[in-house]
């Protein structure tokens, strides 16, 4: 598992600021005691979003809304930094040695991608012993890693969709054992993402996965990154998450 983010926007675009109330509640749930959860809590699927390094952000739990509304769903958002400890706002981008070194150090501890993907397919299990059906996961930048390599041998999710991911790699994707839904901006590789489509035109699932390349758009738009004042992200925003609803409500 290639864990080299591979992507210099990633380090450098800092979140936005937004006015969106979320309206979710936070409860334990499985082995977490933070859990974000929206829509229905009587619906026999589910969806599970794992969200990038600054955790819960507005514009993240508005996509959890949005998805939870169309599908009719419950979303569940666990807190994968436990105590709810993302990196620093204040420190990014980080600007001096020391700091980059902090955010170095948070990919190799707090943001641990194989502690995240364990976690995560654990609070998968979780769900199905409580009764779900179907599961579908995903996540963005950082959480993309953790979502994609969720989808391999012995998953319990049905279906998983990574947007704008970090430390994009075709070898995951090899590994799939469920549909992908792969949504990338300008800042990604367009080499990788090409090798990943290309690895799933192969997969027996291959009808199922969709795809799309917003050209227009920086790594980051659809989560806590995203300005949603701006028209050209907000519009590039709902066609997203318009297409994780239909992709989601193919597979899940």
């Amino acid at each position: 598992m290639s864990t080299s983010v591979q992507n210099t926007a990633c380090c450098t675009i800092p979140p936005v600021h937004s006015k969106y109330t979320p309206k979710g509640v936070f409860k334990p749930h499985g082995q977490f005691n933070r859990v974000y959860l929206t829509g229905p809590d009587t619906s026999e699927n589910a969806i599970v979003c794992v969200y990038d390094i600054f955790g819960y952000f507005p514009q993240t739990q508005q996509g959890a809304d949005i998805l939870a509304s169309t599908l009719k769903t419950t979303v569940f958002m666990p807190d994968v930094f436990e105590p709810n400890k993302p990196f620093p706002i204040e420190k990014f981008p980080p600007k001096t040695p020391e700091e980059k070194a902090e955010l170095q150090a948070f990919f190799a501890t707090t943001a641990n991608p194989s502690k995240a993907i364990d976690k995560i397919i654990a609070f998968g299990n979780d769900l199905k012993a409580s009764g779900k059906k179907k599961i579908g996961l995903y996540g963005f930048c950082w959480g993309g890693k953790v979502t994609v390599v969720s989808g391999g041998e012995n998953t319990p999710f049905s279906s998983v969709a990574i947007v704008h991911p970090a430390m994009l790699s075709a070898e995951d994707a090899r590994k799939l054992t469920v549909p992908l839904a792969i949504y990338i901006s300008k800042d990604e590789s367009l080499e990788e993402y090409n090798k990943v489509l290309h690895v799933l035109s192969k997969k027996p699932f291959a009808a199922e996965n969709d795809h799309k390349r917003y050209p227009n758009m920086f790594h980051g738009w659809a989560a806590a990154r995203g300005n949603l004042e701006d028209p050209d992200n907000k519009r590039e925003y709902e066609d997203v998450y318009s297409r994780l609803a239909a992709f989601f409500h193919k597979t899940v």
